[in-house]
């Protein structure tokens, strides 16, 4: 049996999802499909990237992952399929793996070649089906198109450090659910150009001093009468590993989230300024 996994932007009104998940049922009557998300933003690159690296591990390896987001083939969006980490993405090569690869270097990359016998402008279905199922019975990439070194790399995904490295410019990567603001600073990054120093998060017009563990932290010892601390701001380390600004017990209908109350949106800056406290000064009693 094969796990193919579907990431995209089709939502659920239409026929696309259906259509997708019919196709791979007639080659593969056994397989597995899993919807990580059919509610990317549209288009949504960096949105797609950040759901796939946090979702692509819990599966088995050996897992297919389809991704169709801003997948219409062009001479500047080619279709490729790779190996990583023991897993395989079939997707467009508009920089949505640079973020996935950040840390794990895939082990092949091949640019997809069969477009020449098909002609489509519903390639996650013509063609993304097609390239999944033959790497599901056993099928090698090398056969399906040209091995290549390079992929797409989006910039964007990745903070900037400045000469003195005692500030990162990051910005907003996601907003979640909850109105939680994900940006693009991880903690590995936090740690290694904080070195342990004071901070300053700045967000808009607001600033943060501390961050959280987790979100109930921010209770401290008041467990029993933890509804007092609905709504305030805190910043943490999601479980993802990156810099997130929440409102605790968000509720969008109620209190509000982060992106709404702070009025951050994608993109929008995140800037942490690092820090050696000074020391007052000992004036000794006369």
């Amino acid at each position: 049996m094969s796990f193919i996994t579907l990431t995209t932007d089709f939502g659920t009104k239409d026929h696309f999802v259906g259509a997708v998940k019919g196709a791979i049922y007639t080659q593969l009557s056994d397989a597995k499909i899993i919807d990580i998300t059919h509610q990317v933003s549209p288009f949504n690159i960096t949105e797609t990237a950040y759901i796939l690296k946090n979702s692509y591990k819990s599966f088995p390896e050996g897992t297919i992952h389809i991704v169709g987001v801003d997948s219409e083939l062009s001479t500047e969006n080619k279709h490729i399929a790779l190996e990583l980490d023991n897993h395989f993405f079939v997707c467009p090569d508009n920089g949505l793996i640079s973020m996935i690869a950040s840390e794990i270097q895939p082990t092949k990359i091949v640019e997809i070649n069969i477009h020449d016998r098909i002609e489509s402008s519903f390639p996650v279905l013509d063609v993304f089906v097609n390239v999944a199922c033959f790497i599901a019975r056993g099928g090698n990439l090398t056969v399906i198109g040209k091995e290549i070194k390079e992929y797409k790399k989006l910039v964007e995904i990745q903070p900037k450090v400045n000469q003195n490295k005692d500030q990162i410019i990051g910005g907003v990567l996601y907003i979640d659910n909850y109105g939680n603001v994900i940006s693009n600073i991880s903690k590995k990054m936090f740690q290694e150009i904080g070195k342990g120093r004071s901070f300053k998060i700045t967000v808009s017009r607001y600033s943060f001093t501390k961050i959280f563990s987790k979100y109930n932290e921010i209770t401290g010892n008041n467990a029993v009468n933890s509804s007092q601390f609905d709504g305030n701001k805190l910043a943490l380390f999601n479980s993802a590993g990156y810099l997130e600004v929440a409102i605790y017990r968000s509720n969008l209908k109620t209190v509000g989230g982060a992106s709404t109350l702070l009025g951050l949106e994608y993109r929008d800056p995140i800037i942490i300024d690092f820090f050696i406290e000074s020391k007052p000064e000992y004036t000794p009693i006369s």
